[in-house]
């Protein structure tokens, strides 16, 4: 069964800022993830809160908010085959110092904060995601 799906990717301040753009946006399409849409944006600390709603009760909360504002950020329309599974995969775990070799995070993250990418968790969040950033 062909599964092709969409998720969203953000490349963090800490990346942007680093001039990895680019070099990211080739593992995703040398790993078979079509960027269907890309933009570069700067949002304001509202804006970051209602995106990371669902983190509102955790501590790293307010801080993330104000990372993801601080700079600015590549917002992505990844698609393919099991595309949030795929998207995860490649950009490793939260931790750059726990992410397997050869994964986004293990090679750009600086911190758990300054992991560089952001991926959707599910196919569910994936639609909202898309959805916050790339609203016709």
């Amino acid at each position: 069964m062909n599964n092709i799906e969409q998720t969203l990717s953000i490349i963090k301040p800490d990346a942007v800022e680093r001039n990895l753009t680019d070099e990211i946006k080739k593992i995703f399409t040398n790993n078979n993830l079509n960027i269907k849409e890309s933009k570069k944006i700067h949002i304001t600390k509202d804006e970051a809160s209602e995106f990371y709603k669902v983190h509102q009760s955790k501590p790293f909360y307010n801080d993330l908010c104000a990372y993801l504002s601080s700079g600015p950020i590549v917002v992505m329309i990844l698609e393919g085959q099991n595309a949030v599974l795929a998207n995860r995969k490649l950009m490793g775990a939260t931790n750059p110092k726990e992410a397997e070799e050869k994964t986004i995070r293990k090679l750009y993250g600086i911190s758990i904060d300054k992991n560089s990418v952001h991926g959707s968790d599910s196919t569910e969040n994936a639609k909202k995601e898309i959805e916050f950033f790339f609203k016709n």
